[in-house]
């Protein structure tokens, strides 16, 4: 995520080689979704460039790969999420949790294999789960199952809010796109553990996204004063403000909670050079 195109030479500093992508953005931002990591496990040693450009306080919620969480839908990937967790090792710390997205067919007659899966794995990792069947946002017991499994391993339900962008039709092909892939489910603001992650979808136009991440600055405003340590991702449909808008929101919420440490200062967007 932290090589978009758009931000290269606007928001970033470009070029930059591969080994300083990740050091520039994370002067931007404090977390990164991993979400490269669903199509090919990294090798080992981009994992620890990763590491190397990063501080160790730095987040990174990293997907799990699509064979397992798709293809073998959680079943028999013993192998595959040991492979997973030595790729990710050298990340240590920044680590924040290890992100399990499921996909829209996979519903609550299926929490056995979920909780057989969670159960599995070692302690040493937190876990985040995110869900995309309707069932689980609009039945209470499907709700409370999925809650009672996350529960069993302190796993928290990653809630993906899609409500502000589904509110208006789409008007750039990059919403359009977006209106046919992403998920529509009610918007959800529990947190079951002290870690909450919440993943937001706005729109193009910053006034509509500010406008639908309104709620959103209260809840994670409420979970800071509550001692929770909160994570919170901004997207829009092509992307390319992500970075401001990130810290924007950040900035709204620390209006309401002062004691909440600000961002670092970004890398300039000037060319580095030797003179």
């Amino acid at each position: 995520m932290w090589t978009h195109a758009s931000w290269q030479g606007r928001l970033l500093p470009h070029p930059l080689p591969p080994g300083e992508r990740l050091r520039a953005y994370a002067t931007w931002c404090n977390a990164v979704e991993g979400n490269t990591t669903f199509y090919a496990t990294p090798t080992r040693s981009a994992v620890e460039s990763w590491a190397a450009q990063t501080d160790p306080d730095f987040r990174f919620v990293v997907k799990l790969p699509k064979p397992i969480t798709h293809e073998r839908r959680l079943v028999d990937v013993d192998e595959q999420v040991r492979a997973f967790l030595a790729a990710m090792e050298p990340l240590g710390p920044r680590t924040h949790a290890l992100w399990v997205q499921l996909p829209g067919s996979f519903g609550p007659g299926d929490l056995g294999a979920l909780a057989a899966f969670l159960g599995r794995l070692p302690s040493s990792h937190r876990y985040a789960v995110e869900v995309r069947h309707r069932a689980f946002f609009e039945e209470e017991r499907s709700a409370r199952l999925l809650e009672r499994v996350l529960a069993g391993v302190e796993a928290e339900w990653v809630p993906f809010d899609t409500t502000a962008f589904f509110t208006h039709p789409p008007t750039s092909d990059a919403e359009r796109d977006a209106w046919t892939k992403k998920p529509r489910v009610p918007r959800r603001t529990r947190a079951l553990t002290a870690h909450p992650i919440v993943r937001y979808l706005g729109r193009d136009a910053t006034e509509r996204t500010v406008e639908g991440w309104r709620p959103w600055v209260g809840t994670v405003a409420g979970w800071l004063r509550e001692g929770r340590s909160p994570t919170v991702f901004i997207h829009t449909p092509d992307n390319a403000d992500a970075l401001t808008l990130a810290r924007r929101f950040h900035d709204e919420v620390r209006a309401r909670v002062p004691e909440l440490d600000p961002l670092p200062e970004p890398m300039p967007n000037e060319p580095l050079t030797l003179f």
